[in-house]
């Protein structure tokens, strides 16, 4: 029999989904056999137009610090570097968090907070011909006004939100650099005005999956606000169909509806998705 909302408590916003219901009662009923996947930028983070400025929210780490202790894993995962997400977050050296971890650039990066360090795959040759091309991609297309380059080690990524008219530059460069990063063995990963240009076989997916299976959860929440959240879950609804129980969580825009589309929980943006997870360590609390 599903879970309903008379069962679930009070305190914690009702999913809208059956299945929802059932992955949110599955954390409750076995948290230390839970783990709780989050987005950093627009999850954790606000989206500014500065990414380099970004900072996780003031209530985040709090949040995480009281969730974490009460559930079997808390993982981060991220387009992002690795370290970079570490330092922008405030996770390293926090007791609570000691066994946080972070998976930088869709997986091909690892942090552990129990032992500090990173651990990184070969990055791919195709990154530093595009990252070599693209200034004058840019130029040939009139774009250099208003747009910034994002450095991201193993990928590299054009943000247009800064352009007079951001949503008319994303689409003029959707093409050509498509075309570039194929040319060079990449892919093109669209996202809040923002065109990521990355190695393929490389998303939060795959990297979400392949931690839930080191784990055994039992059960798994992710929550995520971008286009590039959808890979991951594609991967909560493939547990689902295996088996086990999962609660999609999307951190509200109005730029990204797919994403809302398919969520079982939508909040608004991270203040939200940080009260919410207070929520939840104080439900776990109560059924301690």
């Amino acid at each position: 029999m599903g879970s309903t909302p008379e069962n679930l408590p009070k305190n914690l916003p009702t999913p809208v989904t059956a299945a929802g219901r059932d992955g949110l009662a599955a954390i409750l009923g076995r948290p230390e056999k839970a783990v709780v996947g989050l987005d950093f930028d627009g999850t954790l983070a606000e989206i500014v137009p500065d990414p380099e400025q970004a900072r996780a929210h003031p209530e985040a780490v709090p949040a995480l610090k009281a969730l974490a202790p009460r559930v079997g894993s808390v993982a981060v995962v991220t387009g992002r570097p690795a370290g970079v997400a570490v330092r922008y977050g405030g996770f390293a050296g926090v007791p609570e968090l000691e066994h946080l971890v972070v998976l930088g650039h869709y997986g091909a990066e690892r942090w552990d907070a129990v032992t500090g360090t990173v651990h990184a795959s070969a990055p791919h040759p195709g990154v530093a011909s595009v990252r070599a091309e693209l200034p004058g991609v840019l130029d040939r297309h009139g774009a250099w006004t208003g747009t910034w380059i994002e450095e991201k080690g193993r990928a590299v990524a054009v943000h247009t939100r800064r352009a007079k008219e951001p949503q008319a530059a994303f689409d003029a460069l959707r093409g050509p650099l498509a075309e570039l990063a194929a040319r060079h063995g990449l892919v093109l990963e669209p996202g809040r005005m923002v065109l990521e240009l990355r190695p393929p076989g490389m998303d939060k997916g795959v990297a979400f999956a392949e931690y839930v299976k080191e784990t055994g959860a039992t059960s798994v929440l992710y929550a995520g606000d971008d286009l590039g959240d959808l890979a991951a879950y594609a991967a909560v609804d493939k547990l689902r169909s295996d088996g086990v129980p999962g609660l999609l969580v999307c951190s509200g825009s109005e730029e990204v509806a797919e994403l809302a589309e398919r969520a079982d929980l939508v909040l608004p943006g991270p203040a939200a998705v940080a009260g919410f997870l207070k929520d939840l360590a104080a439900a776990l609390a109560q059924g301690a």
